[in-house]
């Protein structure tokens, strides 16, 4: 009898493609076949994959990009790559079917559906994409990175929380220093979308803090790099000590010394937050599909671990209130961190390996 074998779909871009690359990992090392599905674009993020899996790319389309003409394609070129899918398939059956979201998901999930192959979906933010919306009422189980997701009546959601980096989990449950009287870490990151705002409000909002709070801060920001130098400029001429740059290699490290978090609330931002454990003051991106990146924090700002400003009330005043808010109250910033612990799932992945087992024996039973 051969490996079992394990099918994963995934779209372009690093969101969907990380919690697949480790679903892909511990499954390999349960002794698993892997494959993956994905388009030309998502065949990019692959580089990080296990050299074993083998990588399968299908033609998909997404209405979003493109003109008319592209946009009339895109129902073609789709129903190709489920045909294509479902004759692979038939040839060489998956166990089960995983997929993470994203255009290029549809062929293997699409053709797993005509063909009865277990399957479920992983969903990223508290708001289901297009494609997951597409197939949620159509698999066993959706797998949901943050608690509450909101579903459509009648599909099984069940949190399993974001996988993270090892690196993540390294620092998982880090011990955390309250502010007080001596130097205190403030961690900024702005994601990949939409960083341009916490630039331009975020060094005001320290600056306007009481001058014996703000002589003990120093910050990490990440910004874009038009934005880099200014932010440095005002740092520096309002005697803030500050590390700018565009991107940090060490956030996982960054986050364990911080006093506090100032974030935009991507899927992945709250995974770290909540396995570590930090306080956080989160600032959902507004133009993020269905408003997820507020559904991402709701956890978080429930349990008390977080504060949420939305990004139409986000000024200096208000930021500034909220950072002196958590940075002169030891005891409550500690709350914070315990608060924002009681929500992560550093045993993300174990949970979704879990749940491929148990579609795979229920199959088989």
């Amino acid at each position: 009898m051969g490996k079992p074998y394990l099918l994963i779909a995934a779209g372009g871009t690093g969101g969907h493609m990380f919690p697949a690359q480790a679903l892909a990992e511990a499954m390999l090392q349960k002794g698993w076949r892997v494959r993956l599905s994905t388009d030309e674009r998502g065949a990019r993020y692959t580089g990080a994959f296990p050299q074993t899996v083998e990588i399968v790319e299908v033609a998909s389309a997404t209405f979003a990009r493109g003109g008319l003409a592209a946009k009339a394609l895109v129902g073609p070129k789709i129903a190709g790559g489920v045909t294509s899918m479902a004759i692979q398939m038939m040839r060489d059956k998956p166990d089960v079917v995983v997929g993470f979201g994203g255009y290029p998901s549809i062929p293997a999930l699409g053709a797993a559906t005509m063909l009865g192959i277990p399957r479920m979906i992983h969903e990223q933010n508290g708001v289901l994409g297009r494609v997951n919306q597409l197939f949620a009422k159509r698999v066993a189980q959706v797998a949901c990175g943050v608690w509450p997701t909101d579903l459509p009546e009648g599909a099984q959601g069940i949190h399993t929380g974001n996988p993270v980096r090892a690196a993540v989990l390294e620092r998982a449950a880090a011990g955390y220093i309250p502010p007080g009287d001596y130097p205190m870490s403030v961690l900024v990151m702005g994601g990949s979308q939409g960083a341009r705002i916490l630039s331009d409000v975020v060094p005001g909002a320290i600056a306007a803090l009481p001058d014996n709070l703000r002589q003990h801060i120093r910050v990490a920001h990440q910004a874009r790099d038009e934005d880099g130098e200014r932010v440095t400029a005002f740092y520096a001429d309002h005697g803030i000590r500050a590390e700018v740059l565009p991107f940090f290699d060490d956030v996982p490290r960054r986050m364990s010394d911080a006093q506090l978090v100032i974030s935009r609330s991507g899927a992945s931002s709250v995974a770290d937050i909540s396995v570590i454990g930090r306080p956080s003051i989160l600032i959902p991106f507004a133009a993020a599909a269905g408003d997820h990146q507020t559904a991402n924090a709701r956890g978080l700002v429930q349990a008390g671990g977080a504060i949420l400003i939305p990004e139409n009330a986000l000024d200096v005043p208000a930021l500034t209130e909220q950072i002196t808010a958590v940075l002169t109250n030891p005891e409550a910033a500690q709350k914070m961190a315990h608060a924002a612990l009681s929500t992560g799932a550093p045993d993300a992945t174990e949970r979704l390996v879990a749940l491929v087992e148990n579609l795979a024996q229920k199959e088989t039973t």
